[in-house]
């Protein structure tokens, strides 16, 4: 007769097991459809399909609405900053962004060109249409206090409290606040499970599309991120530029780039069908 213990190791290790099999068919897929980054100065905006632009000075945030069909250009300017970002569903602002679910769902913490951002209702909620860059966060977080208070020796402005005061303006609060995806931070993992950051991965002018997939209120804050080892901080202003996206095509590899991702936008356009 098998113990107890043993049930359970056998139970783990046939787990275990499938776990592996599913990641390595994951990972498999990964590289197949993903194109190679977006060369820098390569992609204009045309000047008819802009529809408004700001710069966000460092340490500072913003709070911006895109309606399906709209992208977001960020532009790191000066090559120094980082840009953490949340956001929710316009309609119905209890679902927003998970960075837990984006990662599982694509087998892979590296966003790039290619890859999408869901929300925890398992819809799209950004695609990254084009990409300079493809050193962005999924795990760290954003700054806060303490952190900031660490870093710089002073009390300073951060990530956290900017996603405070943004939330109020929209009804919101700390409850409504997700982990937040960081663009142009540089972090990768070391063999010993070390956070690191890359600093040469980081260039002026390097920029990310988002294309909304819903209506979505977006709020950016240009903050160090708390890796970043720069004292003081070098951050400099970021560039948001709003404009309409091109309708994507039938094999737009963001719509197309794995079966899991297929039936996240299939049910996404379930809403505006």
């Amino acid at each position: 007769m098998i113990s107890a213990e043993a049930k359970k190791r056998e139970i783990s290790e046939a787990n275990r097991r499938r776990y592996e099999q599913l990641r390595a068919a994951g990972q498999e897929a990964r590289p197949k459809g993903l194109p190679e980054p977006t060369a820098l100065n390569s992609i204009p905006i045309a000047k008819e399909t802009v529809i408004g632009s700001e710069e966000v000075p460092a340490d500072w945030y913003t709070t911006m609405r895109l309606r399906r069909g709209e992208a977001l250009r960020i532009i790191d300017m000066s090559g120094t900053s980082s840009v953490a970002m949340i956001g929710w569903r316009e309609e119905d602002t209890s679902e927003r962004i998970n960075c837990a679910d984006t990662v599982k769902v694509q087998w892979s913490a590296a966003l790039s060109k290619g890859r999408v951002i869901l929300s925890d209702m398992g819809r799209v909620f950004v695609s990254l249409v084009e990409d300079t860059s493809g050193a962005h966060d999924t795990i760290v977080g954003g700054s806060t206090p303490a952190s900031a208070l660490a870093a710089f020796g002073v009390a300073s402005r951060n990530t956290h409290e900017n996603f405070l005061a943004a939330a109020a303006k929209v009804g919101l609060g700390l409850r409504d606040i997700p982990p937040c995806v960081s663009f142009f931070a540089p972090v990768s993992v070391d063999a010993n499970g070390r956070f690191l950051w890359n600093a040469d991965r980081k260039r002026p002018g390097d920029f990310v599309d988002l294309r909304a997939e819903m209506n979505v209120i977006l709020v950016l804050s240009n903050c160090a991120h708390p890796l970043n080892p720069a004292r003081p901080s070098l951050s400099g202003p970021v560039t948001l530029i709003r404009h309409r996206a091109p309708p994507a095509a039938p094999d737009d590899v963001c719509r197309t780039i794995s079966p899991e991702i297929v039936r996240a936008f299939a049910f996404t356009d379930r809403l505006f069908a």
